[in-house]
């Protein structure tokens, strides 16, 4: 391991890529304490902190919209359009045939992506802003509580500066896929999250420690830090576990075969993403239009129904998550281009004829470590709503595991074994020259 690092710092280009990656970053943090002209940003944050959703897009956003700042939404657009256009490409023949185009076609696909972005930003913007200004003063300053006929203009001229922060930070993360390390879009995302990771500890030590500090909380304490590295360790484990699947080349000897890697959890974050996003809509909208449980019976079953805290939310977003790792896991690995590629390279699975047989077979074999993946997936993303009611967390900002750890173990998997192919890349060069 020390091996490594020395063979990665010892590399120039390299360590300029890391370095020229961590001052994007803290550009990115930056900007998210610049904040939006005319909003009042002390009562932002007291509504953000009442809204569940709202705070995990928060920590996602690295503050960003806590700050109420022109980085407010941070990359979700781009993340929410990429995957957008990427299942559009089932539906649309004309996005298909652009993915099959290697570089051109990418090209093509990430133009119209960014197109949709811009709308989506707007779109997600003005929802978002108008929806909390159905209360003028969660929004605006006081002084222009009384200019009652311009609030629309007010919250659309919000709105505007809100995408151009979007666009701006689309840009940030392609520097950082052009120039730096790792993917732009998931390195700003994993900076808001571990950003936010101090305020979590904060919230620990008060609920345990200072004031209330004894030896049961200590105990307790030590239990929750215990349970998230072990989470840590478990999520490391199951995002770096790999299923090869035997494959043999006619015009080759037995014992000279090769292997189909197919990760556990191909489908990656994006199923818990997916679930967590259709269950907080309506959630978010009864909580923008100021709308109690207890003071509603449509926000009461809303609540009781969409939220992953309650039992009925609970199953519905377990299966969601299963549905969601199916669909993109049988997107991402399709078993009858697999089979087709096989065919023509004049390769086989040991056992069962190319062809018909060889699809079916790698479809039971896909649906079984999809299935595997699936109950990793519904175990990761229930342990915070289960340790949240078993130690009886009152902040909403102390969490043990889930989407947020998933990905920020994933980016730091693949961005280390990016910066590792890129050293080693550079000692061949070195050795052919």
């Amino acid at each position: 391991m020390f091996e490594k690092l020395k063979k990665i710092l010892s590399n120039r280009e390299i360590v300029l890529k890391i370095i020229f990656t961590f001052a994007i970053l803290f550009a990115f943090k930056v900007g998210t304490y610049i904040p939006i002209p005319l909003v009042s940003t002390t009562s932002i944050r007291q509504v953000i902190a009442g809204n569940d959703f709202l705070t995990v897009l928060n920590a996602f956003s690295g503050g960003g919209l806590s700050n109420f700042s022109i980085l407010a939404l941070g990359i979700s657009p781009y993340i929410t359009s990429s995957i957008v256009v990427q299942m559009l490409q089932l539906l649309i023949p004309k996005l298909k045939e652009w993915s099959e185009q290697g570089e051109v076609g990418k090209q093509k696909t990430n133009r119209v992506t960014r197109y949709v972005t811009i709308g989506l930003a707007m779109v997600q913007a003005l929802v978002l802003i108008f929806g909390l200004g159905s209360k003028p003063e969660n929004v605006l300053v006081d002084s222009l509580i009384q200019y009652k006929n311009l609030y629309w203009l007010f919250y659309v001229y919000m709105a505007i500066v809100v995408t151009a922060g979007s666009c701006l930070t689309m840009w940030l993360a392609d520097l950082i896929t052009r120039h730096g390390v790792g993917n732009g879009s998931s390195m700003i995302i994993s900076a808001g999250i571990v950003s936010s990771i101090p305020a979590m500890f904060t919230a620990l030590n008060a609920q345990y420690l200072g004031d209330k500090l004894s030896g049961l909380n200590v105990f307790l304490y030590i239990l929750v830090i215990l349970l998230y590295i072990g989470m840590i360790l478990a999520v490391v484990f199951f995002e770096g576990a790999v299923r090869k699947i035997p494959v043999q080349y006619a015009n080759r000897q037995a014992s000279q075969g090769s292997d189909i890697p197919v990760k556990l959890n191909s489908a990656n974050v994006i199923p818990v993403i997916f679930a967590s996003t259709l269950l907080s809509i309506p959630l978010t909208i009864v909580g923008v239009m100021g709308l109690s449980p207890t003071s509603s019976t449509g926000a009461f079953w809303v609540n009781e129904i969409f939220s992953s805290s309650k039992p009925i939310g609970c199953i519905l977003y377990i299966v969601l998550i299963v549905f969601f790792s199916f669909f993109y896991s049988f997107m991402t690995v399709d078993p009858d281009k697999i089979s087709d590629n096989l065919d023509k390279q004049g390769a086989f699975i040991p056992g069962y004829r190319p062809g018909e047989d060889t699809k079916v077979q790698l479809s039971r074999m896909l649906f079984r470590i999809t299935l595997i993946g699936a109950a990793y997936l519904v175990f990761v993303a229930l342990v915070p709503i289960i340790v949240t009611a078993a130690f009886g967390f009152t902040s909403s900002a102390i969490t043990v595991g889930g989407t947020s750890l998933i990905i920020v173990v994933g980016v730091a998997i693949e961005t280390f074994r990016q910066i590792e192919t890129a050293s080693e890349t550079k000692d061949y060069k070195g050795f052919l020259d």
